[in-house]
């Protein structure tokens, strides 16, 4: 039989003010002793600062439980761990309100909110519009490195900070059923960036982004073990961003590879699916590692104001391969072309697309340069259409 420990029987305050960390920290603490089980959040609003899931434990939101971020930074502590470069964590922050390293097993789930107080860590101001990132670290909602077996189902998550979930060189992953917001005023605020993990599903998902939807990442800087990416399933989802759907690797990144992106909705104000490789993202003296391959879309349909498709790599980056790229059953409307552009020091090789309806109101549909064994079957193009 399952242990179940409610929050509330361990000293939990749902009325929205009172800071419930140390409680809801003693249920997770005592469901791990007792050998794992369910750790239950009921109905009411529970305001708490960072908390670390341990393994054989379930965080269960109840209907009618909204989970609420502490606004107040010392609140949160980086993450520290053994092989993980703290100090270098993308956007200058490795403060989540939940996390957990090493852990098997674990799981967040139910039909309740967790709310990540995102606009109480940049100063709003007067400001009405896009606000400019601050200078102190912004928490995620969600971290987990080295965890296995790890199952995020049915949980709204709304108003990160930052990137909403970083799963980092983890294993066994099952993300189903999740809705995620965020603040369009604030930055960088992904949806789910899978960074060095394998054996990944994420399926029947709804994203509402600033930045990228679905990140697939090997930041090798960051890990002192090689940094591989690789069976991950995205499935189902309906992806809305600002910024844009599917990101795919950047230029410092180790291996990605046997990638299926299927049955998805698009829609952005910017790229549809991005495989961007530009010089920005790279220190001076280096010139590129990443190694991508074997990565499929599937029955995708875009709408977006700029490229549906972009494969880029600026002239002077050298990635160790980008290619075998797999594009089939698209229905594209967007303002501009499918790109795929390589460098004179990394050819794009084995791109194929077939099936396809590309609509374009740019002057080009599809451009190609530094390419090899671009394949195109059955597709459909029209461009300058005024169709935005």
């Amino acid at each position: 039989m399952k242990h179940v420990f409610e929050i509330l029987q361990h000293g939990a305050c749902p009325d929205g003010a009172t800071l419930n960390t140390s409680a809801i920290q003693g249920a997770i603490d005592a469901c791990h002793k007792a050998g794992g089980g369910q750790v239950v959040c009921g109905s009411g609003t529970w305001l708490t600062g960072a908390l670390e899931l341990k393994s054989h434990v379930e965080l269960h939101l109840a209907r009618g439980c909204r989970l609420v971020g502490s606004p107040r930074l010392e609140d949160y502590a980086p993450l520290v761990a053994e092989g993980f470069h703290t100090e270098i964590s993308p956007e200058k922050s490795a403060c989540s309100l939940i996390w957990a390293v090493d852990a098997e097993h674990i799981a967040i789930t139910g039909a309740g909110t967790i709310d990540g107080s995102g606009l109480a860590f940049y100063d709003v101001g007067e400001a009405t519009g896009k606000l400019d990132k601050p200078d102190t670290p912004r928490p995620r909602i969600g971290m987990f490195y080295r965890c296995r077996a790890l199952c995020i189902q049915d949980v709204t998550f709304v108003d990160c900070s930052c990137w909403t979930l970083w799963l980092m060189q983890c294993e066994n992953v099952y993300i189903h059923r999740i809705e995620i917001t965020g603040n369009a005023r604030m930055r960088n605020v992904d949806g789910i960036d899978l960074d060095s993990c394998r054996d990944v599903t994420v399926s029947d998902c709804r994203m509402d982004t600033e930045d990228d939807c679905v990140a697939i990442r090997a930041m090798q800087r960051l890990y002192d073990s090689p940094a591989v990416c690789e069976n991950i399933t995205v499935t189902n989802c309906v992806l809305k961003s600002r910024c844009q759907g599917v990101r795919v690797g950047c230029p410092g990144d180790g291996v990605i590879r046997n990638c299926v992106f299927s049955n998805l909705v698009i829609q952005s104000e910017n790229n549809g699916i991005l495989f961007e490789n530009p010089h920005r993202y790279l220190r001076e003296t280096h010139s590129g590692s990443a190694h991508i391959t074997n990565i499929l879309f599937s029955n995708i349909v875009v709408n977006c104001r700029r490229s549906p498709i972009k494969v880029l790599v600026e002239d002077g980056i050298a990635l160790s391969r980008l290619g075998d790229l797999s594009f089939s059953d698209f229905r594209i409307r967007s303002g501009g072309p499918c790109v795929v552009q390589g460098s004179p020091e990394t050819v794009i090789r084995n791109v194929k697309f077939s099936n396809m309806k590309i609509e374009t109101s740019g002057e080009d549909a599809i451009l190609c340069r530094h390419c090899e064994g671009v394949q195109l079957t059955n597709v459909e193009l029209s461009n300058g259409v005024g169709i935005l």
